[in-house]
């Protein structure tokens, strides 16, 4: 993994948690719960997240987390990157609407979209995610190749 294990976790995430991971260089890199039932799949009790494209050196000085200035599109995941200590809680904030995008839009393997719940979209909505559970191994690859740094074994 390129991602660096932090502090393993059994508290379920909320939406508006605020948590970094950190990235080979020292630097932490920040995300957030959007969303705790998103229905990849049909299986409900998804975890929507954002990773945005800003870091720092320090995990509690939160910088201003934009949904424009994501790293890689929204990703649905399970409770395993913060019960392995991938994801650290730094802070919870209340989301507002400004801080959603207006539109989710996953693309599954036969190129239908759709939004977070499971609904059938008519087309592409950017940014567009790929449709499914992420595990913490492809987040951790999808934030390496968005970040230029060799994927790991």
């Amino acid at each position: 993994m390129n991602l660096r294990l932090l502090r393993k976790t059994l508290r379920p995430p909320g939406v508006g948690d605020i948590f970094v991971m950190q990235l080979p260089s020292d630097d932490y890199l920040y995300g957030r719960v959007i969303d705790t039932d998103a229905n990849p799949l049909g299986v409900g009790g998804g975890i929507l997240i954002y990773i945005y494209g800003v870091t720092s050196t320090t995990k509690h000085h939160v910088p201003e987390l934009l949904r424009g200035r994501l790293l890689v599109p929204p990703m649905i995941t399970n409770r395993q990157p913060w019960t392995k200590g991938y994801f650290e809680l730094v802070e919870h904030r209340p989301l507002s609407l400004m801080d959603r995008l207006p539109q989710h839009s996953f693309k599954d393997s036969r190129g239908w979209f759709f939004d977070e719940k499971g609904h059938r979209l008519p087309g592409p909505v950017e940014p567009v995610g790929e449709w499914g559970v992420h595990s913490y191994r492809s987040i951790d690859d999808e934030i390496s190749k968005a970040l230029s740094v060799p994927l790991s074994d």
